[in-house]
């Protein structure tokens, strides 16, 4: 028993060594977990956009409003990090409210026109990114107080109390297209191929191009409805509201546009392996590196400046952000344009890749 034991143990100890990607990739992943999750994840929060408007009548900047500003510009949580805020004035309320509805800014603050120290300072805040808002408090309380004003502040959260469960639930239906494209397409390409089943298309009528096109929309199908199923849930336990038939159609087209994105990218990735635990490997990388850059966890000001730059060719940062203006806040396509625009162009890439490695498979 023991020789047998033996013997099983030298043929499969040698096959991992013969394999010099696994080895690779099996220490390569637990630094990327250090590296990537590490700093993804409970970063120090610096940058956020925030409004000063002084309200009317605006005859002339009152020793508050300067100094609040002053304040505000120079406010620090840590001495050796930037700014807690990057401020922008605005002339007029109305301007500073848009503002806030556009995405543009995170709060604005409005100084009253009168130095009274009974006079409140009214600060609205977009509470739908989880620990901005609180943060964006105490720092503007902070800042205020060291002016010297008396002044109170009275904090208002634009899209209601929202909580982390709904803040990672829009997240997880970003998660949930990921995980079904993986298994359900990539792993299910080269379960084909290792089948023969890939070698059977070339003696059939279809066409090649149909095939990639099939492959490709049988994925999209597939992750659309489970990114559907996760969005219904999310209804349901996280309390999510649905304001209008508008939004409910505009999140069926991010949804959409997500799902045939990264399936055309999957099936391009599993087009160059023929070995499920090589894919495997690759994907589970992916996975963590999209996803823990696609601000699902924790705000993306919260992440050092060389992994946000990766949000920026991040098709599921686009998403979430896409998706949490619609159920988080309401907006409409007049603010997620871009993100729009940022997955089109990623679908139609992912696309074209795809394409052309899964033809060169299949020659």
């Amino acid at each position: 028993m023991l020789r047998g034991a033996i013997a099983i143990f030298r043929r499969d100890f040698k096959k991992f060594t013969s394999n010099p990607f696994m080895l690779i990739m099996t220490l390569a992943m637990p630094i990327m977990y250090l590296l990537i999750f590490g700093n993804a994840i409970g970063g120090t929060i610096t940058g956020i956009p925030i409004g000063a408007v002084q309200e009317q009548p605006y005859v002339h900047e009152t020793a508050l409003y300067s100094a609040g500003i002053d304040q505000l510009e120079r406010f620090h949580t840590q001495p050796d990090k930037p700014a807690l805020f990057h401020v922008r004035v605005f002339t007029g309320e109305p301007m500073a409210k848009k503002a806030l509805a556009d995405g543009e800014i995170m709060a604005y603050v409005v100084f009253p026109s009168d130095i009274e120290p009974a006079r409140t300072i009214r600060l609205y805040m977009d509470s739908s990114e989880y620990t901005v808002p609180a943060l964006v408090q105490s720092g503007i309380t902070g800042a205020i107080a060291a002016t010297g004003a008396k002044n109170p502040i009275e904090a208002v959260n634009v899209y209601g109390v929202i909580d982390y469960l709904q803040f990672f639930g829009v997240g997880v239906i970003v998660m949930a297209i990921f995980m079904t494209t993986m298994f359900g397409g990539g792993l299910a390409l080269i379960r084909d191929r290792e089948m023969g089943i890939i070698e059977g298309y070339f003696v059939t009528p279809v066409k090649r191009s149909s095939i990639i096109l099939g492959t490709i929309g049988s994925g999209t199908v597939k992750a659309f409805f489970a990114g559907f199923i996760i969005f219904l849930i999310d209804i349901f336990i996280a309390g999510v509201i649905i304001r209008s038939p508008d939004d409910f159609l505009l999140v069926l087209l991010v949804l959409f546009m997500t799902s045939i994105g990264v399936t055309s990218l999957v099936v391009s990735l599993a087009s160059r392996f023929s070995s499920q635990q090589e894919y495997s490997s690759v994907i589970a990388f992916f996975s963590l590196l999209l996803f823990m850059t696609s601000g699902a966890f924790y705000p993306v000001l919260g992440m050092p400046s060389w992994l946000r730059w990766i949000t920026v060719i991040n098709p599921e940062f686009y998403a979430v952000q896409a998706l949490r203006s619609i159920i988080l806040r309401g907006q409409g396509i007049s603010v997620i344009w871009f993100d729009l625009l940022a997955l089109a162009i990623f679908s139609a890439g992912a696309i074209a890749l795809g394409i052309m490695t899964y033809r060169r498979t299949l020659e």
